[in-house]
């Protein structure tokens, strides 16, 4: 795929946002390409790959992730390319499932045609020991396994649940519901430590209570959280999921104080979930949309310039997505003329203050991928349902606020 074509067809309108998405966190200028034999990389273009999960259990929440990745790219490739050389990619779904991961991952690096990698999906299995072997650059949605690995970068790797912890508490939880989308070992293991991190600032937490669409019912969950006698709830659900437990909730008159949900953070999904969801909190790891300023109206004005179908920019993944491309943009231009896999990891690993041009605080490449990440926002579905505001603008691990 070619990225910046569909600019064209915004005609006119589109001219008076140019000045709006000039800069992110970072803006190489157009140069002469200089030859080089890398993977991926000819005299005019540096291929890359998007791997995301576009289909499976869980998808809903990834759908904008390709067009937070083209608002980016488009962005680059508008100013000239990094060195000269426009990025373009191939995308591949893995359908949320690691074998497939698997096989899409090799299938774009198949003949040394490919770069290094954009990923915005949960379902990587043992591709990254196999990618570090390759020495590829892979920027995504971090997991705590890729903490191993050298060339495997994210913003963060796993975010401190003791900060979710003080949320429930300082909103009023004490006694803690938690129920899950399944029940996969992964999910299970994360939630163990989920529930001692609650623990450790003063909550109690109750059964773990797997939930599926369809196969459950709501109800069902609703009189099992009643009769553990919760009042706060944490979903390791699909948006979709707690949306159905939490009219169920209502219906059984059971008062919660404070409900979080990992998912959701999506203007689009407010016409149809808004009202079932409304009061549900969620963390955000970036500048909440609702906190405006110059990032991002920058953000907004390349999705609208360079990603026109996603008719609502505001949505959690396209953001991730965004940032994920501004920093592989980063990395190719701080790894020069030539680069070279080895080059732009280097490179890439020796920005102590990454920051996606205002979007997220800084952040130390070379340490982050050790440490949880501890402070960061929550916003909350207001109350009736039509759109979110900043619930906290930040909150840290260790309670304080500034």
């Amino acid at each position: 795929m070619r990225l910046g074509r569909t600019t064209r067809l915004l005609g006119v309108a589109a001219a008076v946002l140019v000045a709006a998405v000039t800069s992110c966190s970072s803006a190489p200028g157009a140069a002469s390409a200089a030859a080089c034999d890398s993977p991926g990389v000819t005299p005019g273009e540096v291929n890359l790959g998007l791997v995301y999960s576009d289909s499976g259990v869980g998808s809903a929440a990834f759908a904008s992730a390709r067009a937070g990745a083209d608002a980016r790219f488009g962005l680059a490739n508008e100013e000239g390319g990094v060195h000269g050389r426009k990025i373009v990619y191939q995308w591949r779904d893995d359908a949320n499932d690691p074998s497939q991961n698997a096989r899409v991952v090799q299938e774009l690096l198949r003949g040394d045609s490919t770069f290094g990698l954009v990923t915005i999906t949960t379902a990587f299995g043992s591709a990254p020991a196999d990618l570090a072997k390759q020495n590829v650059p892979v920027v995504g949605f971090g997991l705590p396994t890729w903490a191993e690995y050298q060339n495997m970068f994210s913003t963060m790797y796993q975010a401190s649940p003791v900060t979710i912890g003080r949320y429930l508490r300082d909103s009023g939880g004490s006694k803690v519901g938690v129920v899950i989308t399944g029940s996969s070992a992964s999910t299970l293991d994360v939630i163990k430590m989920y529930k001692s991190a609650f623990e450790s600032v003063g909550l109690t937490v109750t059964d773990t209570i797997s939930y599926a669409h369809s196969v459950d019912s709501p109800a069902h969950v609703a009189q099992q959280l009643a009769a553990s006698g919760v009042n706060a709830l944490v979903g390791f659900t699909t948006t979709e999921d707690l949306a159905e437990i939490m009219g169920a909730v209502r219906t059984a008159n059971l008062n919660l104080a404070t409900t979080v949900s990992f998912t959701g953070y999506d203007q689009g999904l407010l016409p149809t979930l808004g009202p079932a969801l409304a009061g549900v909190s969620i963390p955000a790891y970036f500048r909440p949309f609702e906190a405006g300023g110059a990032a991002i109206n920058r953000y907004r004005a390349a999705m609208v310039r360079y990603a026109p179908e996603a008719t609502q920019p505001d949505q959690q993944f396209a953001m991730n997505a965004y940032i994920y491309a501004d920093m592989f943009v980063r990395g190719l231009d701080l790894a020069g003329d030539c680069p070279t896999r080895d080059g732009f990891i280097n490179a890439l690993r020796s920005v102590s203050d990454y920051d996606a041009g205002g979007l997220i605080e800084p952040v130390d490449l070379a340490t982050n991928r050790t440490g949880a990440l501890n402070c960061y926002a929550f916003v909350q579905v207001n109350p009736t349902g039509t759109g979110f505001q900043v619930a906290r603008p930040r909150l840290c691990a260790d309670g304080t606020t500034g």
